[in-house]
């Protein structure tokens, strides 16, 4: 994991390498990174806590819709700390008030303990701002950076993505995958031998040794290249350790994606499409796009589809959208009527749709259903978050 590290911090720093096939290095964040210097993304890939503290606070704040204005979150914490509770979640408030958050609930009303509660959610956020993460009370560009690399490293540690660690789902051979069974032929690899069925045969023929007729191989498909659209809910609902997850499996489908040679797209979704990024191996693109995402207002499923029509190169890749969302579409005059036809409409464009569900209800479950049968693809069905990146990754290697 050391190792692998430091090529990524190389990565980060190097400009333009070449690929055999000539494109630029994927992974390449110099350009997006510009405003960190070397010493940053150091203590970014050591874990410095200092560091990868303030990166975690300007994702959480990110994905709480948080402005940094001290005297409003102070008031917030003190005057309802149990609403507060709800609204910044419980990593944000230790972040900000360098206390756990039972033991604020069990001490915020005693007048010294919210002086403390105050001066530090001051001194915390006048540090970002001595750092030039936060200005005024909004993040600065050098402060997405920071909350994107951040971000980037606890998903590739969490999966272990570098360097031999978790196993895919479904384990992707460049050869393809296996189609059919064949005859053996001279060029035939010896792993694609189809060993036991080899075996079985030789047995019902009675022979006690395998001889060439009895061999049979795997004939494979021709793996082509997928463009894949991961288009997420930022609805208001999302808000909080949802849209954090959502974003984390963006991050961990655009790097193993574009690893493989796939592109992938970007459509984020709430009353409208807010955000379009056609399918791309700009890596770094697509990390900055995600990390930026707030949850705010309605969900608006139909827009979304009709907009991944649109967004889809011409060509003869497979093409596959992922949708997320934690629920039924509510924008339009007939939201799931609407929903249903924009399928059938991407389907005639070749396009196959998954969906994964967080938490949705029977009726969201029933329409997800309709949704999938429709775009011949799959629903997952989630009530815990931390499942997400792990399923998206495993929809995409379903794909190939």
């Amino acid at each position: 994991m050391v190792a692998r590290n430091r090529e990524l911090k190389k990565e980060i720093r190097e400009a333009g390498s070449e690929k055999k096939d000539g494109r630029k290095e994927q992974n390449n964040l110099k350009s997006e990174l510009g405003e960190l210097d070397d010493k940053t993304v150091d203590n970014v890939v050591k874990k410095d806590k200092k560091t990868t503290g303030n990166g975690d606070l300007l994702n959480q704040a990110i994905n709480h819709s948080l402005a940094f204005i001290p005297s409003d979150i102070s008031e917030n914490l003190i005057k309802n700390f149990s609403l507060a509770k709800k609204i910044y979640g419980k990593s944000l408030i230790k972040l900000l008030s360098n206390y756990n958050p039972d033991y604020v609930s069990k001490n915020i009303n005693l007048p010294e303990f919210k002086r403390e509660i105050k001066k530090n959610v001051e001194e915390n956020i006048q540090k970002l701002k001595d750092d030039g993460l936060v200005k005024d009370s909004s993040i600065t560009k050098k402060g997405f950076q920071l909350a994107s690399i951040t971000m980037l490293f606890e998903e590739l540690d969490k999966l272990k993505l570098y360097g031999g660690g978790k196993n895919e789902n479904k384990k992707v051979s460049v050869y393809g995958d296996k189609d059919s069974i064949e005859g053996y032929k001279r060029d035939t690899r010896y792993r694609d031998i189809a060993l036991k069925k080899s075996i079985k045969l030789a047995l019902r023929r009675h022979h006690k040794t395998l001889i060439v007729e009895d061999i049979k191989s795997y004939k494979r498909k021709a793996k082509g290249k997928i463009e894949i659209v991961y288009a997420l809910d930022a609805s208001g609902s999302m808000k909080g350790k949802k849209i954090e997850m959502c974003k984390k499996a963006g991050i961990a489908l655009a790097f193993k994606a574009i690893e493989n040679m796939d592109q992938v797209g970007l459509l984020v979704f709430n009353s409208e499409v807010k955000s379009i990024i056609k399918p791309t191996n700009n890596f770094s693109r697509l990390l900055m796009e995600i990390v930026k995402v707030r949850a705010i207002r309605e969900t608006n499923i139909k827009d979304t589809i009709e907009s991944a029509i649109t967004i889809f190169p011409d060509d003869r890749a497979a093409k596959h959208l992922m949708l997320i969302t934690d629920a039924m579409p509510t924008k339009g005059s007939e939201p799931e009527k609407e929903t249903l036809e924009a399928v059938e409409k991407a389907r005639e464009h070749g396009i196959t749709i998954s969906l994964l569900g967080i938490n949705l209800d029977e009726k969201g479950r029933k329409f997800a259903e309709k949704v999938v049968q429709l775009g011949d693809g799959r629903m997952y069905i989630v009530k815990e978050v931390e499942e997400i990146d792990s399923i998206v990754l495993e929809d995409y290697y379903l794909t190939k």
